[in-house]
């Protein structure tokens, strides 16, 4: 939870997953996503885009019915 939307995306480095986190791997790549995360995420793409302004982290997640202005929190009503 979180956010000005309801949820809030959150990514962090990370050594490995916990016990429970179920673990996605892509171009080498490895997300890790815990189990309460992971039904609002199903069918989710995590993308990386640089552009002249910066780079960052893109997340198209399906399930959003709404996100914020910043397009940092979603919500799924």
């Amino acid at each position: 939870g979180g956010g000005c939307s309801g949820f809030q995306y959150g990514l962090m480095i990370e050594a490995g997953p916990n016990d429970t986190d179920k673990v996605f791997e892509s171009n080498g790549v490895k997300i890790f996503v815990d189990p309460v995360s992971i039904s609002y995420l199903k069918g989710a793409e995590v993308e990386y885009t640089e552009s002249n302004s910066g780079g960052g982290f893109i997340i198209k997640n399906p399930n959003a019915t709404s996100t914020c202005g910043c397009g940092q929190s979603f919500s799924t009503e």
